[in-house]
């Protein structure tokens, strides 16, 4: 049988690419934001997405408790997912350098790409693994511009940045063997994930509210989109779509936010950033492979040729 993609597999998986996209803006729109504390923003966006979710339900005259009642397992995965995932990534920039945080915290799309071997239906082959190489890789040129230093004493730091890794890629893979619990549901694990993002606040953090119109606009731009839909979009896609190839698109994430940040004059375009370019689309094209090439047809046997019907008069193969 071919390894073509069906159309809606195909389908879902552009549209879970579309979360990548709009995580390239969280860079942007959280500097927008002033002066507002990680776990604070966290909790201000995520209450966003709540609210977007809880308005869809009341357009559409849909009862809430249609995607709330789902199995514990379902809740444990989707705010562990979550809020996990953002926890240790806040602290893994308390305890380290920003640059080896980030970089170790983008070992997530490839172990994505590692761990999908272990569900059902999927293979790992070789332009997999090389292409989130390669991606990993203009990641790495485009965060440490070529220079990285790991010291010793901020091994707890790089620890939690490993566990955010760890929690998303674990997430991403795992939410596949949920394929029946409706992406509505993400509402409902935003909801919770704030929640949590608010006690994490009050034990970690001091209080700042927004200081003017346009950081108000950029928290909520937070909870509409790199904070709020696109994990409705990551959803869809890593349940239905190719999780490989979609492993892979997220290390478009970092270079679109640096092409926004020199867009905007935030930073500037070097070689590096041109070399990461080149690196993380063709490793992205490579891991995508299997959506659109056929693979070649064995040359071992002919298929059997058809049967065609008796001539008339001929015996039929029970009388021989």
């Amino acid at each position: 049988m071919s390894t073509v993609a069906r159309p809606d597999r195909l389908r879902a998986t552009l549209l879970g690419g579309v979360a990548p996209l709009l995580w390239a803006t969280l860079a942007l729109f959280t500097a927008m934001s002033g002066s507002v504390p990680p776990f604070q923003l966290v909790a201000m966006a995520f209450l966003v997405a709540f609210a977007l979710a809880a308005c869809k339900w009341l357009l559409f005259g849909e009862h809430p408790a249609r995607y709330l009642r789902q199995p514990v397992a379902a809740w444990a995965l989707g705010v562990g997912g979550l809020f996990g995932f953002h926890f240790f990534y806040f602290l893994a920039l308390r305890a380290a350098p920003p640059v080896e945080a980030n970089l170790i915290n983008y070992l997530w799309p490839l172990l994505i790409v590692l761990f999908s071997a272990l569900l059902p239906g999927e293979r790992l082959r070789w332009w997999h693994v090389a292409g989130a190489a390669m991606g990993l890789a203009g990641t790495a040129l485009l965060v440490t511009g070529g220079t990285l230093a790991l010291r010793a004493e901020y091994w707890p730091g790089y620890a939690a940045a490993l566990g955010s890794a760890l929690v998303w890629s674990t997430y991403s893979v795992a939410n596949r063997r949920f394929g029946a619990v409706p992406t509505d549901t993400v509402g409902g694990f935003c909801g919770a994930t704030a929640l949590l993002a608010i006690l994490a606040h009050l034990a970690f953090e001091q209080t700042i509210w927004p200081a003017s119109p346009i950081e108000w606009l950029a928290v909520v731009a937070l909870g509409l989109g790199p904070v709020g839909s696109a994990f409705f979009f990551w959803d869809h896609g890593t349940k239905h779509g190719d999780i490989r190839a979609l492993g892979v698109a997220a290390y478009s994430t970092p270079l679109l936010s640096t092409f926004l940040l020199v867009a905007v004059g935030y930073g500037r375009l070097t070689l590096g950033v041109a070399a990461a370019c080149v690196l993380v689309t063709g490793g992205a094209a490579l891991a995508a492979r299997d959506l659109f090439v056929r693979p070649p047809v064995s040359r071992g046997r002919s298929p059997p040729p058809e049967s065609s019907p008796p001539s008339p008069g001929a015996p039929s193969p029970e009388s021989r």
